[in-house]
């Protein structure tokens, strides 16, 4: 499939394409394909099918030195065990499938609305959607109850995220809110076809003889909950689950390639798509078994072959003289032949050699554990009710074999709970607690918080305790009254007037969140918003601004800007973002400004804080007015939109003035330091990928105690080029042999290192950890490169990977998982 064409309203049209149904299988089995399925697995175990070997051995008479049912009764006993376990498996399997594939959806079919269910949701159908629903299947977002078209949702089925996302309807369509014009609409939409990118989309609808372009914003994906948003309505663009091909759920334990042919598109919408391909699962202990089975039966094949040789040698030299009394079976007629037969009848009778019990009680083993697991009262979470839940009895002996543990930071380690903490503006440092005189409080003294009584719109939870900022904002700072302007307007965060005076901030990260309440408690509130303007209450006066352009945070630009018109005609761009990016975006004449802030930044990150710098620039009418041109032309590009993007974005982010920084505080979880404590005990190395500044991960490494002040050395590898990080990765490599030969009593580490891995760490002696930075981790995952990255690594006990992308995140793993 190279695009995807889906007409609204318009079944038969779609139905010629063949797109998979909104069916989801996630079970192996059903009951026709059983049997031969599931015994198909299990002869993939080495003694399951030595046995069944044996059996046909047992069947033929020359050989048979032992009746039949002596090897099929513990064979059958076994399968049929593990038969019972796997089908107990799939019958859970199917009754998920069945709750999911049977829930109710209501379906615009001939202008009315029915209640379908999810499975026979088709490709085009327009859906409703009520709050707390989750979503049926991949949608585009036609209107909902909300104003402007836009609605709520929460990703964390997708991305674990629990914050709100905020998704907005077309223009176009944000009008047509009842049954009667949805059931007019024929718009037709030609998109990409599936694939697994959850932030990105591009297609475009036809309508009325005019196009309009789609992107991520527009899309509810499966899979998300409808929240805080009445009712909403969505054109049904990739269904769910399967055309006729299988898909294998990956929670399971030994899951294995679809054996059906696959006719259609198959799982289109991006949670399937997501969802990998699923492999045939086997433990360590598994393969260790087969192979000591097949050691096993190497041996008694030679005991085997040395008694068969034996019986050859007998007969010829000895046994032939007594043909008389002994006369040999019928068809053998020679000292060889009959060595050849009794071969066989010795594997028969030594066949016991082989343990075909050990399968069966692991197999009982592991299904003790998962109940272990299920009963475990320090796995029991009091505060939510939940216990743990073993949801495979195959995988458990895995989880005490684990060598590496990947966490994130935010979220993770920290409770992502976000506090503004401090702020620099215009080289002035805020936020140190202060004493009655206003000098720095020392350590155990905590006057009175700011008091923000003279703001009737104040959050009354957040608290700071650097009085000298609100004095600037009261004697009229420009730079701090523009400070708090830019947190009021820059941000994707929406409002909710519950009462009067009373405002609820729903913001998609907690950071945007945190900043925006400063603003607030500052005397900059932000009221409202909608598609194109921007209400903030400053100082107590309304202004609403025109807003003329949206700026998106992604991964990669790691910055997000607006463009605003102020009520005086003035068109200025407002941006935020890391201190890496802007600090190389900022007008050459902010160079004494920038040193002082640098400073700040640094003080602040080696307090474990995440930063942010702010700037902003003034533009032109005649230069926005061309640039605005250029950007709705790249925005209705039919190919590489992303790109042109990118480059104008780029090009108006140039030369901005630098307004300050920002600092937040993200507390450690209850319990971090001792799990960690603990997980080092049991030699299990950790490795933290973070995308904050290097001084905030290393802050936040010492104090859950995964980089220790008895560690022998910590490296920080900071590289920009490709030769400067194989230098930095050598000379610590070096460091850790040189203190290795001095351990190792003369003994050269040569002598010590062969091609494996495993042998550098056993040669290094005492504690050492690794912290690198995004751009030189990029040099470091390079092919070349990989090996001395890896090996440098893995000989340390902990590793801080900070201003990662998600990408190198995942290269991270990868590379370590190879």
């Amino acid at each position: 499939e190279e695009e995807r064409r889906v007409r609204a309203n318009a079944r038969e049209y779609n139905e010629k394409f063949q797109y998979a149904s909104n069916c989801i299988k996630t079970s192996k089995y059903n009951i026709v394909t059983f049997l031969p399925v599931n015994l198909f697995e299990q002869f993939q175990e080495v003694a399951n099918t030595y046995f069944l070997f044996l059996l046909i051995l047992q069947l033929i008479p020359q050989i048979s030195s032992l009746s039949w049912f002596t090897t099929i009764v513990p064979l059958v006993l076994v399968l049929t065990i593990t038969a019972v376990k796997d089908a107990t498996d799939d019958y859970f399997r199917h009754k998920s499938d069945n709750q999911v594939n049977n829930r109710q959806s209501q379906v615009l079919i001939g202008g009315v609305l029915r209640q379908e269910q999810w499975m026979n949701v088709r490709v085009g159908d327009i859906i409703k959607l009520e709050n707390n629903q989750f979503v049926a299947a991949d949608l585009l977002l036609l209107s909902s109850s909300e104003p402007h078209g836009l609605c709520y949702i929460e990703t964390a089925e997708l991305d674990g995220e629990t914050n709100m996302k905020v998704r907005q309807a077309i223009p176009v369509t944000a009008e047509l809110g009842d049954t009667s014009q949805l059931a007019l609409f024929d718009g037709e939409v030609i998109c990409e076809p599936p694939n697994n990118k959850l932030d990105k989309f591009g297609g475009t609808l036809y309508w009325k003889e005019n196009k309009y372009p789609l992107s991520n914003q527009n899309m509810l994906l499966r899979g998300c909950v409808l929240r805080n948003t009445e009712w909403c309505f969505g054109l049904v663009i990739f269904a769910g689950g399967l055309g006729q091909q299988m898909l294998l759920c990956c929670t399971e334990g030994k899951e294995r390639q679809p054996l059906m042919p696959s006719h259609s598109t198959g799982p289109d919408t991006k949670l399937m798509q997501n969802s990998g391909r699923t492999k045939f699962k086997r433990t360590s202990i598994d393969r260790l078994m087969n192979t000591l089975v097949l050691w096993i039966f190497g041996f008694l094949v030679c005991m085997g072959v040395i008694l068969a040789i034996g019986n050859a040698i007998w007969e010829h030299e000895v046994g032939v003289f007594f043909q008389i009394y002994l006369p040999w079976d019928k068809g053998v007629h020679s000292a060889f032949f009959s060595g050849f037969l009794s071969f066989w009848s010795y594997i028969i009778i030594l066949n016991t050699v082989v343990p075909i019990s050990l399968y069966v009680s692991v197999e009982v083993i592991r299904l003790g554990h998962s109940y272990f697991i299920n009963w475990d009262k320090k796995m029991y979470c009091a505060k939510r009710r939940t216990p743990a839940e073993a949801r495979t009895t195959t995988l458990n002996e895995e989880l005490g074999q684990v060598e590496y543990i990947f966490s994130d930071k935010t979220g993770t380690l920290t409770q992502n709970i976000m506090v503004f903490s401090k702020c620099s503006v215009n080289g002035h440092s805020y936020g140190d607690v202060q004493d009655i005189l206003g000098h720095k409080a020392e350590l155990g003294e905590r006057p009175e918080p700011v008091d923000f009584s003279f703001n009737p719109l104040a959050d009354p939870r957040f608290q700071f305790w650097d009085s000298s900022l609100l004095e600037a904002v009261k004697l009229g700072d420009l730079h701090v009254h523009e400070f708090f302007r830019l947190l009021s307007l820059c941000h994707t965060v929406m409002s909710e007037e519950k009462s009067e005076g009373e405002l609820l901030y729903k913001a998609q990260s907690p950071d945007e969140g945190a900043l925006v309440t400063a603003a607030r408690n500052f005397g900059f509130v932000f009221r409202s918003r909608t598609p194109k303007t921007i209400t903030v209450h400053e100082l107590g006066q309304a202004i609403t601004y025109q807003l003329l352009a949206i700026l998106d945070f992604n991964n990669i630009r790691k910055r997000m800007s607006v463009i605003v018109r102020s009520p005086e005609g003035k068109i200025r761009l407002y941006c935020k973002g890391a201190d890496t990016i802007l600090l190389e975006r900022l007008h050459p004449v902010n160079q004494d400004l920038t040193s002082i802030t640098t400073d700040h930044l640094n003080e602040y990150a080696g307090e474990g804080l995440r930063t942010l710098v702010l700037a902003y620039k003034d533009l032109e009418e005649s230069y926005y007015k061309d640039w605005s041109e250029r950007l709705h032309r790249a925005g209705s590009a039919p190919e590489a939109r992303e790109d042109h993007l990118a480059q104008l974005y780029d090009e108006v982010e140039h030369d901005m003035m630098m307004l300050g920084a920002t600092a937040i505080e993200d507390k450690l979880q209850q319990g971090v330091p001792e799990t960690i404590a603990i997980l080092t005990l049991a030699n299990i190395k950790i490795w933290v990928l973070t995308g904050d500044k290097q001084e905030t991960a290393v802050n936040i490494g010492y104090s859950c105690k995964m980089l220790t002040d008895d560690m022998t050395e910590v490296f920080v590898v900071t590289g920009h080029t490709v030769l400067e990080v194989r230098e930095e990765l050598r000379k610590a490599r070096e460091k850790m042999m040189d203190a290795s030969r001095s351990v190792c009593n003369g003994f050269s580490y040569q002598e010590k290192l062969s091609s494996k891995l495993t042998s550098v760490l056993e040669a290094i002696a005492g504690e050492y950890a690794l912290v690198i930075n995004g751009h030189s981790l990029a040099h470091a995952l390079e092919a070349d490169m990989e090996v001395e990255f890896l090996e440098t690594a893995c000989a340390c006990k902990a590793v801080i990977c900070c201003r990662v992308t998600p990408l190198q995140k995942a290269q991270v793993v990868e590379l370590v998982k190879k």
